[in-house]
């Protein structure tokens, strides 16, 4: 019943692409929608735009201050340089600062996540962009540098740079979760995060449960995210165990000393999510972003 009611309210979102269950470190399946190729290429396209307006800035700037050395070799090596350094910067920065999300994945509601459900690490940020540049920067390069370095170079040669560049690129069409050579190399994927109004239910006040900020400090926005999409889930015998137990151990986690009757478990969950969105959501404000419960609690200043 839970499951047909949840294949109910896809169609009623218009949700047609791929769903699959991944489980947090706090042992809860969260569920989520795979990200289609048309979205991840839309979304790639406008930071492509965004990489280039700002590789074309750059470049202009570089002219007007190097005006009579820079033509000839000198200008195209400058320019490639540049532009590496943007393009793998850009993308490698945005993932890091904004959770998974370059400004393109904002705009078409997009986001990199860990594949196995824990904290979007550093080093698989670094690798699943460097790696683009093997899957497609590099062969394209080639491509385009055939004829300049050899006049006589056969069409052959040309095809396999290009065909190089098409190959890996279609690889998301071709296995489950959508995933570009640089996910697999990283442990990551892209998913999709469907602009919905925030429940009544979930951002409602709750007078009977207050919480500390130490106790607030002891999860982050992954956490949060989890307990979200746990709220979210249709109600049935199994989501109302799970509500149980995430609610015991939260209890735990945070210290919290008065018991919580089981039937009163959701609405636990419910007080504790609007409290600790709220705390995360001003710490950001204040430039204290924790993006899950393994980075150090924010401290006042």
């Amino acid at each position: 019943m839970a499951q047909r009611l949840d294949r109910i309210n896809r169609l009623l979102d218009g949700v047609t692409r791929n769903r699959r269950e991944i489980t947090s470190p706090e042992g809860i399946v969260l569920e989520v929608d795979i990200a289609n190729p048309g979205e991840r290429l839309v979304a790639f396209l406008i930071d492509f735009l965004f990489w280039m307006l700002g590789t074309i800035l750059l470049y202009v700037i570089l002219r007007l201050m190097l005006a009579e050395n820079f033509n000839g070799s000198v200008a195209i090596t400058i320019v490639l340089f540049v532009s590496f350094l943007l393009r793998n910067l850009y993308f490698i920065h945005f993932e890091l600062q904004s959770q998974g999300a370059t400004p393109g994945k904002r705009i078409t509601s997009l986001k990199v996540i860990d594949r196995g459900g824990g904290p979007l690490l550093p080093g698989a940020i670094i690798a699943r962009n460097l790696t683009r540049e093997v899957e497609i920067f590099l062969p394209l390069g080639l491509f385009f540098a055939v004829p300049q370095m050899d006049a006589g170079a056969s069409f052959w040669t040309a095809a396999t740079y290009f065909g190089w560049a098409l190959a890996v690129s279609a690889l998301p069409f071709f296995n489950r979760d959508r995933l570009r050579a640089g996910d697999l190399i990283a442990g990551t994927m892209v998913i999709s995060v469907p602009r919905r109004a925030l429940l009544a239910e979930l951002a409602r006040d709750s007078a009977r449960y207050v919480f500390s900020r130490s106790q607030l400090e002891a999860y982050g926005a992954f956490e949060l995210q989890v307990l979200e999409e746990l709220l979210r889930r249709p109600t049935s015998p199994d989501t109302t165990l799970m509500q149980q137990q995430v609610c015991t151990k939260i209890c735990r986690k945070i210290g919290w000393t008065e018991p919580v009757p089981a039937a009163e478990a959701l609405d636990f969950l419910r007080a504790f999510y609007t409290a600790e969105r709220a705390h995360l959501e001003r710490e950001q404000l204040f430039g204290h972003y924790r993006a899950d419960k393994t980075e150090a609690a924010a401290t006042r200043r």
